[in-house]
């Protein structure tokens, strides 16, 4: 049996030691999905129903890992199905390699079924975008490709005409011009840069930081495996931790020098050390929420990419470099201060704001409070957990109701904030980790878009554990709408699904929550159950997810969209009403 082109491409992907691909077949990948069964016992083919899930999880996978994620599709539809789960990718800036399939060269340029120039699509998303004309360039290409990826933390692009890939591996290309080069050859190797900024920089640097008397450190998703380092920088500062969402990880929620997350998913200390700080020291992040960072404090900046630093706020020290390594450049150079009284106002902030949300997680209220069901997920998972999380007002229960300890990690599409990645997330890290228990916790509406890959999961027998805050509507847009005064609008669902019929059709554990007094219970069996679980919980639905502190033109806007017709104004004031009680028993 002849070697067919597409084996150079399935043997490289091997070589660069990639383990999964997830995709979808079609007929414009059939030599690729050969290449892939005649490597089966090298490399895994993951089956996904929708190719934007594919895309979903090569992104999960490599948050999850840290090493390169791979998604397939094919020509046309295929291919662009696969572009929400890739900006996903490019946006929190991790690698992923996407390979899609397209017509015959011949009939290139024709007009033919399913002609789509991916490789112009894909310009916007990719950092490297490649069509592969000749066998022999495929092995370079997937090279370049791998390395392009890992360097730029991005998505690479290559796509593969079908008469190409059913060649044989041998085929030689047509040649002309001068022949001054010869055939490419490359090696399947790259090596991460390990930077840490000058001396002077760093001196610099602890110049700034010494002479602040209110620093406050803004810790982001270059964090994530650096947090020794963060906290004995906080110590030495007396400075409080602010994390952002994708960096919730990076320090553990119970130390006592973190005060949460920052933004209308944060608390009200992160928010008021904002305020209040004279120096601020940027770890790995280009937070974009410019409401909610100093006006006026002086800022170094640590990043590992030169053009993210500065890119929000005027940065008086760049530090080029990644966290952990110009953080411990950095220490030694730090003033222990002895003046604590900021770092202690707001760590005593911090107590108050955990008691106010511990107030909200009321067992007994019905209908369910979604930060109950969050903090009960919270208590019963394992110290281990990957909790994936949905954009919507799921990532305000989950920023606020799950903790971080132990080894436990938290996911979710930060910048793109796209609806339906928590599932496709949490089947990628099982596949990744499968000894770790992997959770999901979305939204109904974020659920219904991609509820067939819990399909996937059962057919693989993946015990994930889906947990759906099912409120019946878009709760984020509607909270958004009534902020801005307008009453809300085409944000409910005339009929609440129940999805844990899906979940036991797809032959998992499906069970249906309505009763507070059923929680508890309810996900104790999910996380213990061997395989696939979905809790469907009917929470309620006018619970709001409020910011950290009501500014007046949020007041305003609710009580405009009030005073304009709001259909549910009693429902959501009685809501409100309730809260306030539960916070001051």
């Amino acid at each position: 049996m002849n070697k067919l082109a597409s084996e150079l491409l399935v043997e490289r992907l091997v070589d660069w030691g990639v383990e999964v691909v997830f995709g979808l077949p079609g007929d414009g990948i059939n030599g690729i999905m050969e290449a892939l069964r005649r490597n089966r016992k090298r490399i895994r083919f993951v089956l996904v129903h929708h190719e934007e899930a594919a895309a979903f999880m090569a992104t999960g996978y490599s948050k999850a890992t840290g090493r390169l994620g791979v998604c397939l599709a094919t020509s046309g539809p295929g291919g662009i199905h696969l572009l929400n789960g890739l900006y996903d990718a490019k946006l929190d800036h991790v690698p992923v390699l996407a390979i899609t399939g397209m017509p015959p060269t011949s009939q290139l340029g024709t007009g033919y079924h399913q002609e789509v120039h991916l490789e112009r699509l894909f310009e916007d998303v990719a950092a490297y975008n490649a069509v592969v004309h000749v066998p022999v360039s495929i092995p370079t290409l997937v090279d370049t490709a791998v390395r392009t990826a890992l360097a730029r933390r991005s998505v690479a692009h290559i796509t593969f005409p079908v008469d190409i890939q059913e060649a044989d591996a041998e085929l030689e290309p047509y040649e002309g011009g001068m022949a001054l080069a010869r055939a490419p050859s490359t090696s399947a190797v790259y090596k991460a840069p390990s930077m840490v900024p000058s001396t002077d920089d760093l001196q610099r640097a602890a110049a700034v930081l010494n002479e602040g008397h209110r620093v406050v450190i803004l810790a982001g998703v270059g964090s994530l495996g650096a947090g020794e380092e963060v906290v004995q920088t906080s110590e030495s500062l007396a400075a409080p931790i602010v994390k952002t969402l994708p960096a919730k990880a990076a320090v553990p929620e119970n130390h006592p020098n973190t005060t949460g997350g920052l933004g209308l998913l944060g608390t009200r200390p992160s928010e008021e050390a904002m305020e209040e700080a004279d120096t601020l020291l940027m770890l790995g992040t280009d937070f974009p929420y410019t409401r909610y960072l100093p006006e006026k404090a002086r800022v170094v900046q640590i990043d590992i990419e030169p053009t993210r630093i500065g890119n929000r706020l005027p940065v008086e020290v760049p530090l080029v470099g990644g966290v952990g390594s110009t953080l411990r450049a950095l220490i030694p150079l730090l003033e222990r201060k002895t003046d604590r009284s900021f770092l202690q106002a707001a760590q005593e902030g911090m107590r108050a704001w955990r008691e106010k949300m511990a107030d909200l997680e009321n067992p007994e209220r019905h209908p369910i409070q979604p930060q109950y069901l969050m903090r009960v997920i919270d208590k019963l998972a394992s110290p281990d957990a990957i909790l994936s999380t949905d954009s919507g007002t799921v990532a305000t229960w989950a920023s606020r109701h799950f903790d971080i300890r132990g080894d436990r990690r938290f996911m979710l599409g930060a910048n793109l904030a796209s609806m339906a990645p928590a599932l496709p997330y949490s089947i990628a890290a099982q596949i990744a980790h499968p000894g770790r228990q992997c959770i999901a916790f979305i939204g109904d509406g974020g659920f219904a878009m991609l509820m067939a890959e819990f399909l996937t999961a059962c057919r693989y027998e993946l015990p994930i554990k889906v947990f759906v805050a099912n409120n019946g509507g878009l709760g984020q847009i509607l909270w958004e709408q009534m902020v801005l005064g307008f009453p809300e609008y085409g944000v409910r669902w005339e009929k609440q699904a129940d999805f844990s019929t899906w979940a036991r059709a797809c032959g998992g554990l499906g069970i249906k929550v309505e009763d507070p007094g059923q929680v508890e219970q309810a996900v104790a069996a999910a996380l213990s159950h061997p395989g696939p679980a979905l809790v469907d919980v009917s929470v309620n639905p006018d619970e709001p997810p409020m910011p950290p502190k009501v500014h007046y033109e949020q007041a305003k806007g609710f009580a405009q969209a009030f005073l304009r017709g709001e259909p549910r104004r009693a429902a959501i004031a009685s809501t409100l009403f309730r809260d306030k009680l539960d916070q001051l028993k």
